[in-house]
């Protein structure tokens, strides 16, 4: 495909393989030739261009300057600033584009053979079909603001229109502006060339210039390769589309048409197509653009100056104080933020008691959020645990992906066997999450009836199950008294500032005295640092100057802190923060440390495999990477044009140990990084380099940054592919997946979703010997035929060993999608 590698075998960035004799050589994602255009870089031009069209017209509509020239030599982060009124994060448009990058190429890992997807074999009406119906489900998913899986058809949807005018002879013809009929459902198909038609020729040697017949070029016939990597059988006298892994154009006529690369058979027409494909990928943009609006077509794009406001709230009996606190907090967010650029770009709510939990309230609308929250009232109780995770399920599904989350809960978890669920998707969606637990260990009393009561306290086991959960998505367990929980939320209001980053982040479980030592920035401010543990936990803070403050002084030459229950809170008060710091921490419980600051700088990074043969390249890893392989992780840094990244590394902070890994510039920010052996572990991704900007000093500027979420290893595999990610009312998928594991026996499986979807699984799998060390199961998926188009839903299969001690899991997500 344009800019794929299903049809050769390729060069992998990571190992250079020395396959000499090879024409097409390069990736979906990267180009290896260096020449080359790939499916990201169409879909990279088309979004970044038509995303900065649609600031421009919302500028010229409020009469704001718009001074950003529109053309190819666009970033995300020159197109963030140009469509923002004030600095912010780039991360979470980066996020989205990626997010339509990978779901792109996955067309070339899991779809390669499937015609209609690629125009292969003049499979003209079937591929329309598929664009058309993809962009409905777009439509339908943005209406009911479920962005996420509108970007996963957004990307598949782009994959099949971009390799329309590599595969098919529309350059040939001479046609210099898109194929509109593709996206138009009600314009017909015109001039294909039929069944029995002859459109090519055998190549004369190695070139293919001439191929397609003169008539069929005259009639403006249109057609495409065939491309068979089974057989050379094809009907008399079509064309193939060429490359040594497509046995149909041995077959004469020989040769084929494909414009995929510069070296493939029609490789002096590639710029040409690829250049097509963008501006075709431009007009659905546009197309998807009137449908939806400019305001929800830039939160598509995820073009947004703020994050989200999201809380998970138990509301039982005992929790009116906490939700007249949540209330208090957020009404006081919205109203200092309500018409800024730091108001957030959603608002998210759901309540949870026992049995019920949900719905989801999500808004854009903040007096909408504030009716919702004033509607909260605190009743009823029963037998005292809540469904508090499948409350949190919801919010992460709901949430855009590396979302903070809130839960407020005094109660233990009834739904504890959800936590590897919930695991799961904080795995895969990134996003942090923090609990305020109220009265840990005190005796809860909470109305079960207008006459009588129900006690309980939340035991340590009870709170260790949010303290884990906690740990794993890099947000925190504060523990407090309801007296004292408006102390302790001021880290909302923390969370709720613009670009908000992390410098760096440790847990020790269990505790032991230690020195950590971090970076800091010339384009870091606002410094926070949190430090959890018990009562008896002591610090001291040393600047890069050489300033210390200890914990026996609230308000030091550094920092002022607070604290409350479990939390210390500091802020620092020094005006430059750059330089080298330390942190001494004096304590033989756990605890944590979190320092956090505001700047444009970060990264993000998705887990890859990579793909050797006639599909070579990578793709998205899902699940846990396995233990004692090599882990590749592909890091983009945002917020700069500047950057180099000099070490990324895997710090697992229990040992400690830290995993250093060797480094790949791929260009425009982005870089692979590779772990070799990686060993059982929970790990966290550090990163470090210098930022040579003309802002920052004249010699480059260190910095540091670390992810939140953690990166855990299994030796299990669960891989799982559903032949469409839509679903139409009242219909069932079928999703095979398989268990992979060098251990024989019974592994449990467990599945389940999101909406509480109707669905079947097998309760287990048994890996026998001498069956290559895999067993296979299938899960169906129904959609009730009263769901509403645009609805999505997340499915997780797990799979765990017979020692309950290592665990792996798939997560997809479906639209569900009316037929067109």
């Amino acid at each position: 495909s344009i800019m794929a590698a299903r049809r050769t075998v390729m060069l992998l960035v990571v190992v250079v393989l020395s396959l000499t004799g090879l024409a097409h050589c390069f990736q979906p994602l990267f180009s290896v030739d260096g020449t080359s255009i790939t499916h990201r870089d169409i879909t990279r031009r088309a979004v970044l261009r038509k995303t900065a069209e649609v600031c421009r017209d919302i500028a010229a509509s409020e009469g704001r300057d718009f001074s950003l020239k529109i053309d190819d030599n666009l970033s995300v982060s020159k197109v963030q600033m140009a469509c923002s009124s004030t600095p912010t994060s780039t991360d979470m448009f980066q996020t989205a584009i990626n997010d339509i990058y990978y779901s792109n190429e996955k067309v070339d890992f899991t779809l390669a053979l499937k015609v209609e997807y690629h125009f292969d074999n003049e499979a003209f009406q079937e591929g329309r079909n598929i664009i058309t119906a993809g962009v409905s489900s777009v439509k339908a998913n943005v209406k009911l603001e479920n962005f996420v899986a509108g970007r996963q058809t957004l990307g598949l949807v782009c994959h099949t229109l971009q390799d329309f005018y590599s595969h098919s002879n529309w350059v040939e013809l001479k046609k210099t502006t898109p194929y509109s009929t593709l996206i138009r459902p009600d314009q017909p198909l015109e001039n294909l060339a039929g069944p029995d038609t002859p459109t090519c020729r055998s190549c004369t040697g190695k070139i293919c210039a001439d191929n397609i017949l003169p008539e069929v070029l005259q009639q403006g016939l249109l057609t495409s390769g065939y491309f068979n990597i089974f057989s050379s059988a094809k009907p008399a006298g079509k064309c193939s589309h060429g490359g040594s892994s497509d046995k149909s154009s041995q077959k004469d006529p020989v040769g084929g048409i494909n414009k995929d690369a510069v070296e493939s058979s029609h490789g002096s027409l590639h710029n040409k197509a690829a250049n097509l494909a963008v501006d075709a990928t431009m007009e659905l943009l546009e197309d998807i653009r009137g449908a939806v609006g400019d305001k929800n077509f830039l939160r598509l794009m995820g073009l947004s100056q703020s994050s989200v406001l999201c809380f998970v709230i138990d509301t039982t009996g005992s929790m009116s104080d906490d939700i007249a606190e949540v209330r208090r907090v957020s009404f006081d967010i919205i109203d200092r933020k309500n018409g800024t650029p730091q108001e957030p770009s959603a608002y998210i709510l759901v309540p949870f008691n026992d049995p019920d939990f949900g719905p989801v309230i999500r808004t854009t609308d903040a007096d909408t959020f504030k009716t919702s929250i004033n509607r909260l009232t605190a009743s009823g109780g029963g037998d005292i645990p809540e469904m508090c995770l499948s409350g949190l399920r919801l919010a992460l599904t709901s949430a855009p992906p590396s979302s903070e989350i809130f839960v407020f809960t005094d109660a233990a978890a009834k739904d504890f066997y959800l936590k590897s669920t919930v695991t799961a998707l904080i795995e895969s969606t990134k996003s942090k999450v923090t609990f305020m637990l109220t009265d840990v260990f005190s005796r809860r009393r909470r109305r079960s009836d207008q006459q009588g009561f129900s006690s309980r306290a939340l035991s340590q086991s009870d709170a260790q199950l949010y303290r884990d959960l906690a740990q794993a998505s890099g947000g925190q367990a504060i523990e407090v008294t309801k007296s004292d929980l408006s102390l302790a939320t001021t880290v909302i209001e923390d969370s709720s500032a613009s670009a908000v980053v992390t410098v760096f982040q440790a847990v020790m479980n269990p505790g032991r005295p230690d020195n950590f030592t971090f970076i800091v920035d010339a384009s870091v401010s606002n410094m926070k640092i949190y430090i959890t543990g018990v009562s008896s936990l002591t610090f001291s803070l040393t600047s890069s100057t050489g300033v210390s403050q200890s914990s026996s002084q609230p308000s030091g030459p550094l920092a002022s802190f607070t604290t409350v229950g479990n939390l210390r809170r500091l802020s620092l008060n020094i005006g430059n923060q750059t330089g080298s710091w330390e942190i001494s921490v004096n304590s033989n419980n756990p605890y944590s440390v979190k320092v956090t600051g505001q700047s444009s700088v970060n990264f993000v990074y998705n887990l890859v495999e990579a793909h050797e043969g006639a599909h070579a390249g990578f793709s998205l890893k899902n699940g846990r990477p396995t233990t004692g392989s090599n882990v590749t992780l592909l890091v983009t840094v945002t917020g700069s044009d500047t950057v180099t990244l000099t070490e990324v590394t895997l710090f697992d902070g229990s040992g400690p140990r830290e995993i250093n890994g060797s480094l790949q510039s791929l260009g425009s920010g982005n870089f692979l990084a590779t772990f070799s052996g990686v060993p059982a572990g929970e790990f966290v991704v550090h990163l470090r380099g210098e930022d040579s900007s003309s802002t920052s000093r004249s010699t480059p500027s260190s910095f540091q940054r670390q992810a939140s979420t953690q990166i855990k290893t299994s030796s299990i595999v669960v891989t799982a592919q559903a032949n469409n990610i839509n679903i139409e009312p009242g219909s069932t998928v079928s999703v095979p997946f398989t268990v992979s594991s060098d251990a024989t026996g019974t592994f449990t499986v467990q599945v389940n979703n999101d909406r509480s979807f109707s669905s079947t699984s097998p309760s287990t799998v048994n890996i026998a010997a001498g069956s290559g060390g895999k067993a296979n199961g299938t899960v169906t998926l129904t959609a009730p035929a009263s769901t509403a188009s645009g609805t999505d839903v997340t499915l997780t299969i797990e799979a765990q060993n017979a020692g309950a001690t290592d665990i792996n899991y798939a997560v997809l997500r479906f639209s569900v999608a009316a037929r067109v």
